[in-house]
């Protein structure tokens, strides 16, 4: 027996009936029929003259597991066609803009292209706290320092010259924008997008990989610097790091080192988690003369685990609001908070949590959303409910990230301070 009262999260439910039934009862199957078609009518219309989706009575009708699907793949459809239309000027121009930022990027297609999609390396020159012309020669260069045997190998140059040019806080939604441009145009599986970069562009993978590891399927760091950042959200995301035993520059390889043993601690306490390759180079300094192309096939065998079974957040202080299955208010974003959920078939377990309010994030590909949801708070039970689909949350999850493969029909806000 249920006991709403006792309760303490807060369910994204909403009836059509004005007592409430419908919300704790399966979706009446005519309802999420019509919802979906209400949905094709809503997208065939102009965008311009479409009244916000979240407003709409059908955004949150209960859905069936079939009819989700169906109304995941015409936001997928709609999705596509809007990226395509409003964006192909800055892809055949090769520059992005945000936030007064402008980020030029080259890339070259290698390979068949697979049945899944291509992959995509996202490569980081170095350079940093230099002259225009200095990390313009260092872009230059990295456009021809790796070649992948498959897919879209792109070489941003830096929105900017300074030292921290690839860990500031615009670069994140800029490299979000670009994988879901080259998703549309170049046809890349979302799955498969590898980050690397030398130098200020390692730097730059030590902080960012931590930050995105959700959007990754692999990160590699070469010759870099981690300045303060964290390993810990890295749980899920093979990462690799190569660095010379002379490389003594701002002690980066007695800091590879200690990477290499604490990568090694966190994967020998937690089996399942923090796949990872730690190389420190015999005789080489700073240049690895190229050895570390080695990091390329190792990264291409991996592709990103979606819906991992625990999930470790370790906020940076550039803070993110979704990371995995979780997801927080803006008003929560906290620099160095930490949220740790491990899920067990349908129950969550929050083990640690540095914010009062988590929201997680479900989807029938890896919960049954017929079924309850628990979860549990250091233990306690704090909810156990059935937790209804709707397309209110499918489409603002797509629109949060832009990502077709992280969709989520259904979620549940719990309080964690009770």
């Amino acid at each position: 027996m249920y006991h709403p009262v006792r309760m303490t999260c807060t369910f994204f439910l909403l009836a059509l009936t004005t007592n409430g039934a419908a919300a704790s009862a399966i979706s009446d199957a005519a309802d999420s029929a019509a919802a979906v078609s209400a949905l094709k009518a809503y997208l065939s219309t102009e965008r311009a003259q479409r009244p916000p989706l979240a407003d709409q009575r059908f955004a949150t009708v209960p859905l069936s597991k079939a009819d989700a699907a169906a109304a995941a793949e015409l936001l997928r459809d709609d999705h596509r066609a809007r990226i395509r239309a409003e964006r192909a000027e800055e892809m055949k121009a090769r520059l992005l803009t945000y936030d007064g930022k402008k980020m030029p990027f080259y890339y070259r297609v290698f390979g068949a292209q697979p049945a899944n999609g291509r992959s995509l390396y996202i490569s980081l020159h170095g350079g940093g706290g230099a002259p225009t012309h200095v990390n313009d020669r260092q872009w230059e260069n990295q456009k021809r320092l790796y070649a992948p045997q498959e897919g879209v190998y792109l070489v941003p140059r830096a929105p900017t010259d300074s030292w921290n040019l690839w860990h500031q806080g615009h670069i994140d939604p800029m490299f979000r924008r670009l994988i879901e441009n080259l998703v549309v145009f170049e046809r890349v599986d979302p799955n498969r997008v590898y980050l690397f970069g030398y130098s200020a562009g390692g730097d730059g993978v030590f902080q960012l990989a931590p930050r995105m590891a959700d959007s990754l399927a692999a990160a590699s760091m070469m010759a870099g610097h981690p300045n303060e950042t964290s390993p810990l959200a890295l749980r899920n995301l093979p990462f690799s790091l190569h660095v010379g035993e002379r490389d003594g520059a701002y002690n980066r390889n007695k800091i590879a080192g200690q990477w290499k043993e604490r990568l090694a601690k966190l994967a020998e306490t937690d089996p399942k988690g923090y796949p990872h390759w730690a190389k420190i180079y015999k005789g080489k300094g700073h240049w690895l003369n190229r050895e570390d192309a080695a990091a390329l096939p190792w990264m291409a065998q991996f592709t990103r685990n979606r819906f991992p079974d625990r999930v470790v957040w370790k906020q940076d202080d550039v803070t993110h609001n979704r990371f995995y299955w979780l997801a927080v208010a803006d008003d929560q974003c906290k620099t160095r908070s930490e949220v740790i959920v491990e899920r067990e078939g349908q129950r969550f377990e929050v083990e640690k949590c540095d914010v009062d309010s988590l929201t997680l994030l479900l989807s029938d590909e890896f919960v049954d959303l017929d079924r309850p949801i628990l979860v549990a708070v250091d233990g306690q039970l704090r909810c156990e409910r059935v937790v209804r689909r709707t397309i209110g949350t499918l489409s603002s999850t797509l629109a949060e990230r832009g990502d077709p493969s992280m969709m989520f029909s259904a979620k549940v806000v719990v309080d964690t301070t009770r």
